[in-house]
């Protein structure tokens, strides 16, 4: 008997197409909890994307699913303890936009040093002030990436080629893999947490994480991602992928 899977959010026709060589496939977006609820006993399988919320109660009423798939990185949609107790795989891409999420970040460390959004938000206020909007050059400054991994990493790689300094924290890293990729990592075997005035919220996972930054005058920070489920919960959110850009002296006042 062939498995029927539900994709319940906007995906690629062409994984849609993969999908059906094999399986029978039904695409049912942007449905009603109550309506998932109901549909969702008839399936085997579970493809979403970030929008479908897949609930203790989804899952529960699921009684025939096997596995949940994730066409992304993040699985904070998903009720990972409900599945697991269910012997649901979950699965996700983490490599699907690992090189869309680089170069964002790096959009917006551009934006920031070039006070791209002040200045378009001036020009279209009727103004044309250049001085107040000369930013900075990112070529010979220090750049400090919390969180060396598939995104922290190509970034590195990229502003290298800027001709940035690259600093990074880590606590998972080899130093091998941070020689590889041409970043100086520090604090790898601290074993507590920090809290310093650049981050006014300590970031779970990164002990001391800030102190590679803390000692540089005139650093900023680029945060790209905060975990909806822990902003949501309430909790302290990890600063993923955090960058700054520090000089050697303090930047002007208005920059």
């Amino acid at each position: 008997m062939t498995m029927r899977i539900l994709v319940s959010d906007d995906v690629s026709e062409k994984g849609v197409a993969l999908l059906r060589e094999h399986f029978d496939v039904d695409v049912k977006t942007n449905l009603p909890t109550e309506e998932l609820l109901k549909i969702i006993g008839e399936y085997d399988g579970l493809v979403t994307r970030s929008q479908t919320q897949v609930t203790k109660d989804v899952i529960d009423a699921a009684k025939n699913l096997k596995v949940i798939g994730r066409a992304g990185v993040g699985v904070d949609n998903i009720d990972i303890p409900a599945a697991t107790a269910r012997g649901i795989v979950v699965l996700n891409a983490p490599e699907g936009n690992t090189i869309a999420a680089t170069e964002h970040t790096i959009a917006m460390m551009m934006a920031m040093t070039r006070h791209i959004p002040q200045a378009h938000a001036s020009i279209q206020a009727g103004k044309w002030d250049r001085k107040s909007f000369d930013g900075i050059q990112v070529q010979g400054k220090t750049l400090g990436i919390i969180g060396v991994g598939r995104i922290g990493s190509r970034v590195a790689l990229r502003m290298q080629a800027m001709e940035m300094t690259t600093i990074g924290y880590d606590p998972y890293i080899t130093e091998e893999r941070a020689h590889q990729v041409g970043v100086d990592c520090h604090c790898q075997n601290e074993g507590r947490r920090a809290h310093c005035q650049l981050c006014p919220r300590r970031l779970r996972g990164y002990p001391g994480a800030c102190r590679c930054l803390k000692e540089r005058q005139g650093c900023r920070r680029c945060h790209r991602r905060i975990p909806r489920r822990t902003a949501d919960a309430g909790q302290q959110p990890l600063h993923r992928h955090a960058a700054g850009c520090a000089d050697p002296a303090p930047w002007r006042q208005h920059h």
